[in-house]
């Protein structure tokens, strides 16, 4: 049955209750000169116009909750298969004034040295602070609380966290990120042996000087050796 037939048969069903839209908004986390940013835009259109808004749209007819929001995330940053995971349902009556609108949110994280700047600016959009973006439109606010919250419980058991870093990176930049993620202070040495301790991480024969001359060994996070240590009951913590 094409896409046309089953909006035909749809018709003839439910027309005694009003329609409600569904949207999907995004909170694109990236890291970017030592800090969390969260990608934000200027809306240019009612509600809202000229003020700060995560990266949304309504669901189309043909599309899942989840495509829609890869969809959002690809037309905006270009990029495919970035980390997304569904994060809240936000149905409050009045929180859209332009009509009812539920939003359901999603989180991404993204590698920013993957991202074609250009393309993001002809979209409008900016990275932001996260600590810094607090006058979002409607309910915005409250979506990237909520992000932010999980985003911490998700990385403290879970890799996650390389998903916002280059593909290859140092020590201290990895402590730097998790700093930036629990707004506090680690202490570098014990990071450092816990991290190492876990042996998910691979030691690679180069450095890093561009900060120092003596430098920094760059590593890669073994992906395939973290699958393997899970199935073997392995609980990854920082």
């Amino acid at each position: 049955m094409t896409t046309d037939q089953k909006r035909q048969t749809r018709k003839k069903y439910y027309t005694q209750f009003a329609k409600i839209y569904v949207a999907v908004d995004c909170i694109i986390f990236g890291f970017l000169d030592n800090t969390l940013k969260i990608l934000l835009r200027t809306r240019d259109f009612e509600p809202g116009l000229g003020k700060s808004s995560l990266i949304g749209g309504f669901v189309k007819e043909e599309e899942s909750l989840d495509d829609a929001a890869a969809r959002i995330l690809h037309d905006l940053t270009g990029l495919e298969n970035v980390f997304l995971e569904q994060l809240y349902t936000h149905g409050e009556i009045d929180r859209d004034p332009g009509e009812r609108v539920i939003s359901v949110s999603y989180y991404a994280l993204l590698k920013v040295q993957d991202l074609d700047h250009d393309h993001v600016e002809q979209h409008g959009a900016r990275w932001c602070n996260v600590g810094e973006c607090n006058r979002l439109i409607f309910d915005h606010n409250e979506m990237v609380e909520k992000a932010l919250a999980r985003l911490r419980r998700r990385a403290k058991n879970q890799p996650i966290g390389f998903e916002l870093l280059p593909r290859k990176f140092t020590i201290p930049q990895l402590q730097m990120l998790y700093e930036a993620i629990y707004q506090k202070k680690f202490d570098n040495r014990n990071f450092r042996k816990k991290l190492l301790a876990m042996d998910v991480l691979e030691k690679l024969e180069i450095k890093d000087k561009s900060t120092s001359k003596k430098g920094a060994y760059l590593y890669r996070f073994d992906k395939k050796r973290y699958n393997k240590l899970i199935q073997n009951g392995f609980l990854f913590d920082l």
